[in-house]
C-alpha cells in the first residue's frame, strides 16, 4: 500500500495524487464501512495511517524548500473536529511548492487558535470543518478579526473556510473570509504557484478534491 501511494505522489505530484488517487479511495473504503454494519473499519484505519505517513513524508522532505523568514500559512481543525488528512495534505502541498505552513492539527480549543495566530502572524488561516457540527461561523470571523503584529502596524490573517461542514455558510458575512471548494480553489486564493507540468487532471483542470467530504 505504501509504495503504491508514494508512487502516485511521485508520478502525478502530490495535488493529483491527492484529489485522484487518495480521496476517491477513502470515500470508497468509508462507503465499504458505513454498508457493511461497521466492519472493515480496520481497512480504514490502516489506509489513513499510510496516507497520513505520505503526505508526512512529502512535507518532511519538502520543508527546507519553503522560503525563510516569510510568515506560514495556519492550518487547525475547529474545536471537536478530529479529521485532519486534508489539512496535513494542503500543508505538503504548500510546502512541496515552497510556502511555509504550520498544521496544529485536530481539534484545536478556540483559545490555543487565537492565541496562535496572534503569536504566529500567519500570512493565512485554514480552518477546516468536515461536519456542520463542528463549523463554528463566530470562531472563524472572530480568528479573521485578530490583528497582530508590532503597534501601529498590526494587521490582520485572511481565513479560509475549509472542508463540508461548511456548505451552509454559502456567504460567510465577513469580509476576511474566504471559502475555497476545490484544492486548486485554496491554492489560488493563498496564492500559491503552479507546479509547471504536474498536479492537473485527466481533463487538463486542477486538482478538485479539497477533502474527503467535499
Amino acid at each position: 500500500m505504501q509504495s503504491l501511494l508514494t508512487t502516485a505522489v511521485e508520478t502525478h505530484g502530490l495535488a493529483t495524487a491527492w484529489a485522484e488517487v487518495m480521496v476517491p479511495t477513502l470515500r470508497a473504503v468509508g462507503r465499504k464501512w458505513e454498508s457493511s454494519d461497521d466492519r472493515y473499519v480496520e481497512v480504514e484505519h490502516l489506509l489513513s495511517w499510510h496516507i497520513s505517513a505520505t503526505l508526512r513524508y512529502v512535507y518532511v522532505r519538502s520543508v527546507r524548500k519553503a522560503v525563510t523568514g516569510e510568515p506560514p500559512v495556519l492550518l487547525a481543525c475547529l474545536p471537536g473536529e478530529p479529521h485532519t488528512l486534508p489539512l496535513e495534505a494542503l500543508g505538503a502541498v504548500l510546502t512541496e511548492r515552497g510556502v511555509p505552513a504550520l498544521t496544529l492539527g485536530g481539534a484545536v480549543p478556540a483559545e490555543a487558535l487565537a492565541a496562535a495566530v496572534r503569536r504566529v502572524g500567519p500570512s493565512a488561516v485554514v480552518l477546516w470543518s468536515q461536519s456542520r457540527s463542528t463549523a463554528n461561523l463566530p470562531l472563524a470571523r472572530h480568528v479573521a478579526g485578530t490583528r497582530w503584529g508590532v503597534r501601529g502596524a498590526r494587521t490582520q490573517s485572511p481565513v479560509l473556510l475549509g472542508g463540508p461542514g461548511w456548505d451552509g455558510d454559502s456567504d460567510p458575512g465577513h469580509p476576511g473570509l474566504l471559502r475555497p471548494r476545490r484544492l486548486d480553489d485554496a491554492l489560488r486564493m493563498l496564492g500559491v504557484p503552479e507546479c509547471p507540468g504536474r498536479g492537473t487532471t485527466a481533463d487538463g483542470s486542477g486538482p478538485t478534491a479539497l477533502g474527503i467530504g467535499n
